[in-house]
């Protein structure tokens, strides 16, 4: 409600209409006016809080608690599987007033769309943000016309249940949505959220053979990366002393870890936001700003446990220990979790505003597994990354704007993103105007580009620094010796005094769990605010904006929130400068096993991954392999390979041309999407190869076509190519291709025309 155009009321307890009340500038009429207000929002504040109470309450009482805006069938109940755990695949039912958008699937068959998959991160809440609006990453997927499927949890884990299993169960949705979708082009593309893309990421490098494209959003990978004086978080580890406290609160749960501690981590990272401009900012307005409040609530306050043996796994391997990006992590079956294994393209969507997932921790693993360029492409491995300029980590995924604009155009684009060939891309998200060219070649209210990107680029953005990851390495080992002293000496004491009635007393005294307990319909003073807030609502009198009383309001909130700024920052200061000390000791140093500083070759191997002479060995016998390929394939392959060498020095993909070369290749072959994707990654790994030998071999691919389709051909590359500008050597490129198709046809006319002459003759 617009507090600049107050509202007035006949009759009620909470006005008190005064003789001077309208008098401008009068200071004692608005400072009475403002106090009515006040109280009036004081009231309604308190009506607020005691729905979030009773909305907490009955979350409880669900049986699938969660917060998705979309109904569900369900597919696969994890607790079936033969190493049973608390997941469980759904399928979305598309609401009546979610059809898909028609320049989307307009000439697309819904039956051969590509299924989508949206993993929940299970973090210390319910399962639910990926479809917490009807602008969501389900959403986009809906309105893109793609089945689309969930994967949420209960709040109780099975007992025993390990992250393996749960990577096993994900396998095993995977399998199921494949089945299926027997038509689709291929295989499923799964969006995973925060917690949910490294387990995701961990799943694929297991069984790369089920995923289609991955698009992981706020996903933390390298734990370790983090900007000096901006990323506090990673120094939580090492400042405890390591896991050994994860250890201990385990076994004060009785075996199950309560996920409201990983949540009080966040709110301590922004204790403005916690003490005071979340309450205030609903106070202030709270006329409108009820029913969100009450909404977002309903996800942050739905804290859900873990198995003490998973949280312990996740902070040895990965919070403290940092092993999944150095390929140190090995299933029970003997499988290496590589993140080089994965085959399917990896977006990476992250945001220079989140302060959980900077994208140091986002991006830093592509820094950690490659050396360089050649290190990536020799691996065969596509990235792609998009940043944010100041969106907060769960605005990456609830946000109704990155609904709108960044997930939309990675689901509409999901084809364009699976054909890249390997290498690293960065994707940018431009407004289409009536300027836009060829904007009927355009799906939604963006055009998607995707240009190529180095090393050294993630590098910058980065900032790797080798000194940090021996303090972090230094903290990881007496992480490990502060969880053996204590499981040799105390753990035996703790877990022989905790009892399942301790363990659940301790889990509701928990500070975040009072907040909701304490202020609900069961408070007997409850029902006496529901009556006041309903008075209130009748004779509400919200006061003008321009108030001097309103304006103090607001100059002490703001003094407030520079405050406790101020306490976080010099907090955060502290806390990195004592972990640097500690940590950066050369004793502490030598203690825990680590080389000399000025030894620099054994610094870099505490974070290169192994195996470099098996990696090494593959990519030889991948050129070799590559080379005899050279002259192998037909029009199709002679187009893309002619295509691909005219932009090669700058590689930028832009949805226009993609959706007019697919049109130019349906043409040509009806074999289907996948074909064209291995067509496309297999030509550009030949012109990264030997580019000369390549169009050399043009020719030989063209011999066998008729010379009708290689003119269309040609005359579809030139229309593809010069859509964007070109730069002199890149029409000089295009040119020689074309001369080359201009050649081979009028040899095939000629051939064709010769008997037909010496009949005659």
């Amino acid at each position: 409600m617009n507090q600049s155009q107050p509202i007035s009321a006949s009759s009620s307890t909470f006005t008190a209409p005064m003789p001077f009340a309208s008098m401008p500038g009068n200071l004692f009429a608005q400072g009475y006016a403002y106090a009515v207000d006040a109280w009036q929002r004081g009231v309604l504040f308190a009506d607020v809080m005691r729905e979030r109470g009773n909305q907490y309450q009955a979350h409880l009482q669900e049986r699938v608690p969660n917060v998705l805006d979309f109904g569900t069938d369900l597919v696969v109940d994890g607790r079936t599987l033969p190493r049973p755990v608390n997941y469980g695949l759904v399928r979305i039912v598309a609401p009546d007033d979610l059809k898909p958008d028609r320049d989307l699937v307009e000439g697309r068959d819904p039956g051969r769309l590509r299924p989508f998959v949206v993993v929940d991160p299970r973090a210390g809440h319910g399962p639910g943000i990926g479809g917490f609006k009807r602008d969501s990453e389900i959403g986009a997927a809906l309105r893109a016309g793609h089945p689309c499927y969930f994967v949420g949890f209960l709040p109780d884990p099975v007992p025993g249940q390990t992250v393996e299993d749960v990577m096993l169960a994900e396998a095993a949705f995977l399998e199921k949505v494949i089945e299926l979708h027997p038509g689709s082009p291929g295989k499923p593309a799964v969006i995973a959220n925060c917690q949910a893309g490294w387990q995701v990421l961990m799943t694929a490098s297991m069984r790369p053979d089920l995923f289609g494209p991955i698009v992981v959003a706020g996903a933390p990978v390298s734990y370790w990366a983090g900007w000096r004086g901006k990323n506090p978080m990673r120094y939580s580890g090492g400042m405890l002393g390591g896991s050994w406290l994860t250890a201990l609160t385990g076994d004060l749960g009785d075996g199950r870890f309560d996920g409201a501690w990983l949540v009080e981590n966040f709110e301590n990272l922004n204790p403005a936001n916690t003490l005071w401009t979340k309450q205030y900012n609903l106070y202030a307005n709270v006329d409108t700003e009820g029913q969100r409040y009450l909404g977002f609530e309903k996800y942050w306050g739905g804290h859900v446990f873990l198995n003490a043996a998973e949280m312990q796994y996740i902070v040895d391997n990965l919070f403290v220990g940092n092993r999944f990006v150095s390929g140190e992590i090995v299933t029970s079956e003997g499988v290496r979790l590589d993140l080089r294994n994965i085959r399917s393209p990896i977006v990476v969507f992250c945001s220079y505003g989140d302060n959980i997932t900077p994208p140091p921790q986002a991006l830093g693993w592509i820094t950690d597994l490659y050396r360089d360029d050649a290190d990536l492409l020799g691996h065969d491995q596509t990235i792609v990354y998009a940043t944010h300029d100041s969106i907060g980590h769960l605005g990456i995924f609830v946000s109704s704007s990155t609904g709108k604009k960044e997930h939309r155009e990675f689901v509409s684009n999901i084809d364009l993103i699976d054909l890249l060939p390997s290498g690293l891309y960065e994707a940018h998200m431009g407004a289409k105007t009536e300027e836009t060219t060829h904007a009927d070649l355009v799906q939604g209210q963006y055009v998607l580009s995707i240009s190529p990107r180095t090393i050294a680029d993630v590098r910058e953005i980065v900032q790797p620094d080798p000194e940090s990851d021996r303090r972090f390495a230094t903290a990881a080992y007496l992480s490990r010796f502060n969880l053996g002293m204590y499981r040799s000496f105390l753990q035996p004491w703790v877990r022989a005094c905790t009892t399942p009635w301790t363990a659940d007393v301790s889990s509701k005294l928990h500070p975040l769990r009072v907040t909701y307990e304490l202020w609900s319909d069961r408070n007997p003073f409850a029902s006496s605010v529901a009556q006041a807030a309903a008075s209130v609502k009748e004779a509400r009198t919200p006061v003008a904006e321009d108030n001097p009383f309103m304006q103090m309001q607001t100059a002490m909130s703001n003094a407030i929130i520079a405050s406790l700024d101020f306490y976080r920052d010099m907090r955060d200061a502290a806390v990195e400068q004592a972990f640097e000390t500690i940590y950066g000791a050369p004793w502490l140093q030598a203690f825990a096993g680590l080389p000399p500083q000025s030894d620099s070759a054994a610094n870099a191997a505490l974070t290169a991954p192994g195996d470099k002479e098996e990696r090494d060995a593959s990519i030889v016998a991948e050129h070799e392999r590559l080379r005899n390929d050279m002259t192998q394939g037909g029009l199709v392959e002679a187009s893309v390979r002619a295509l691909l060498y005219v932009r090669r020095t700058r590689g930028e993909a832009d949805e226009r041309r993609f959706n007019l070369a697919r049109e130019m290749l349906s043409k040509l072959s009806d074999q289907g999407i996948l074909y064209f994707k291995h067509v496309v990654r297999e030509q550009a790994a030949l012109l990264r190869l030997d580019s000369e030998a390549a169009i050399d071999a043009l020719p030989g691919l063209l011999s066998n076509a008729p010379p009708d389709n290689i003119r269309t051909a040609a005359r579809d590359i030139d229309e593809l190519s010069t859509m964007l500008p070109l730069e002199d050597s890149e029409r000089a490129d295009l040119a020689r291709v074309l001369t080359i198709f201009e050649s081979a046809s009028k040899k095939k006319t000629a051939r064709r025309a010769e008997p037909a002459r010496q009949q005659v003759e």
